[in-house]
């Protein structure tokens, strides 16, 4: 149908193009987890064969946090400035590349601290591609989906991705091989897991370059109601306007009264709509940098991911290492199946939030009109249960006892993620991808505190490490509580009409 010649929005149905975007989100959030608890899973075992310390485990868990901190804003404007197509396609190759690359890193049993290196340099790298997943995402539903669906679409993607890093101990585990060496001793076959991980982004990134736009003006499946539904009445009003231009009497008395435009602009939608979004202030050669920086609001969102990421890395990191020093938990010990549904369950169970949290964000949005109260309600009382999970997983008397109580963490944790990344957007507006890039840079610095903190005090407060780190989790999520009570959704960084 042309566009330019179609009935007004508002007497079509709606496409769901919009949905299909959210999909390839949700695969590649998927992806990401695969990646990057594939690591903590295998953590174990390239602990021993390299022979690593707690401190050196701590800094390649801490090598990819450092990096994922350090690019999430350079990402996130890249994806501002150039799109998120042309820049998601890019850093999932990158990453997926070093992915792979971490499986043919072997010990160097002469120069130990070049294995050491080598491995941490992978980690970094790795991590720099992944920083820009999340906060291009998020300049993507800001361009595909309408306000009172954002907290839907933030919680379905991290739903799809913690739901992926719960079946990733699951799926790696399968992967590995039990052999024997020639000497008679026991080894594990790990390395192939990275390779098949990393392929998986190459593919994604195959499909994504064909299907995916920018702009639901961009996309030819869209028809006019999924636009105006997008972009609200008014602004659907204008685009239309724009297209089909009232003819002048010249053109009335010409032939059967039809109106043929006059130049190629006029009879092309996407030029007028490129139009209207420059006059809009979409180009990003002036960015508000100062009004970020000096933004309270803006640091009251990023201080609060900091300590939520603090305490939550715990799932992706120690975890592993954590059921086996503490209660003997191992594949060897305990069997396939144990082992990997108490490495998993907390990001299971999150998964199940996120989308929880998006939803019930959302509806109480709708119907109290409050924005305000809609992202922060959920923020407080998500990580305040969270805290209360984690100093309670201190009596726990057996495994499963303690993952119970940190999954139910994990789960109220995971319910406010919707709220906070449809924030980003709440008061990022056209700098969506820049702030989510702000907010998961200081959220990842806690991340990458987290992975160097918990192997420094296991090993200055002996033997009552794990206890001094459990009481920090949970402190760091009442300070996360008190944050969200300090932060305003409807209070944009920059205001609409500047």
């Amino acid at each position: 149908m042309n566009r330019a010649t179609a009935s007004f929005p508002a007497l079509q149905r709606p496409t769901r193009v919009r949905y299909g975007v959210l999909g390839f989100a949700c695969a590649l959030s998927m992806i990401t987890y695969l990646d990057r608890v594939c690591f903590a899973t295998v953590a174990p075992y390239i602990e021993k064969e390299f022979t690593l310390s707690k401190q050196q485990l701590g800094w390649l868990f801490t090598a990819f946090a450092l990096a994922y901190a350090m690019f999430e804003v350079p990402s996130g404007w890249m994806g501002d400035v150039f799109g998120p197509r042309r820049t998601l396609i890019r850093i999932v190759l990158w990453w997926s590349v070093f992915t792979a690359l971490t499986g043919v890193i072997f010990p160097t049993p002469s120069l130990p601290w070049l294995a050491f290196a080598a491995m941490f340099l992978v980690r970094f790298l790795f991590g720099m591609g992944e920083a820009g997943a999340y906060p291009n995402i998020a300049r993507s539903l800001h361009n595909w989906f309408p306000f009172e669906e954002r907290g839907f679409a933030q919680g379905t993607v991290w739903m799809a991705g913690r739901l992926a890093g719960g079946l990733s101990s699951f799926a790696v585990l399968a992967l590995m091989i039990h052999t024997i060496a020639p000497d008679g001793t026991p080894v594990i076959l790990w390395r192939h897991a990275f390779w098949i991980f990393g392929s998986l982004g190459a593919v994604w990134c195959a499909v994504f370059w064909w299907w995916f736009r920018d702009r639901p003006e961009q996309h030819p499946r869209v028809n006019p109601a999924e636009l105006a539904l997008i972009r609200g009445r008014t602004f659907a009003e204008r685009v239309y306007k724009s297209w089909r231009k009232e003819p002048t009497l010249s053109e009335k008395s010409g032939a059967q009264g039809a109106y043929a435009p006059h130049s190629k602009e006029e009879s092309d939608p996407f030029t007028a709509e490129e139009e209207m979004l420059v006059q809009e202030g979409e180009t990003h050669t002036n960015v508000p940098w100062l009004r970020l920086l000096g933004s309270a609001n803006l640091w009251a969102l990023c201080l609060m991911y900091f300590c939520a990421s603090y305490g939550w890395y715990f799932n992706i990191t120690w975890l592993p290492k954590y059921l086996e020093s503490t209660y003997g938990v191992s594949q060897e010990t305990h069997g396939f199946w144990t082992m990997s549904l108490l490495s998993g369950l907390p990001l299971l169970l999150g998964s199940l939030a996120c989308l929880c949290g998006g939803l019930l964000t959302d509806a109480f949005i709708r119907r109290t009109g409050d924005r305000k109260w809609g992202r922060r309600l959920f923020g407080a009382l998500g990580h305040s249960v969270c805290a209360l999970c984690y100093f309670v997983s201190l009596g726990a008397s057996s495994p499963w006892l303690f993952v119970l109580a940190i999954a139910l963490a994990a789960f109220w944790n995971d319910l406010t993620m919707g709220a906070a990344w449809a924030s980003c957007i709440d008061i990022g507006g056209r700098y969506s991808g820049i702030v989510s890039g702000c907010m998961n840079t200081i959220g990842n610095l806690g991340g990458a505190a987290a992975g160097i903190a918990t192997g420094l005090v296991l090993d200055h407060f002996k033997p009552h490490g794990w206890t001094v780190n459990f009481l920090i989790f949970g402190s760091v999520y009442v300070a996360a509580t008190l944050l969200w009570l300090r932060f305003d959704a409807t209070t944009p960084i920059v205001p609409a009409d500047s």
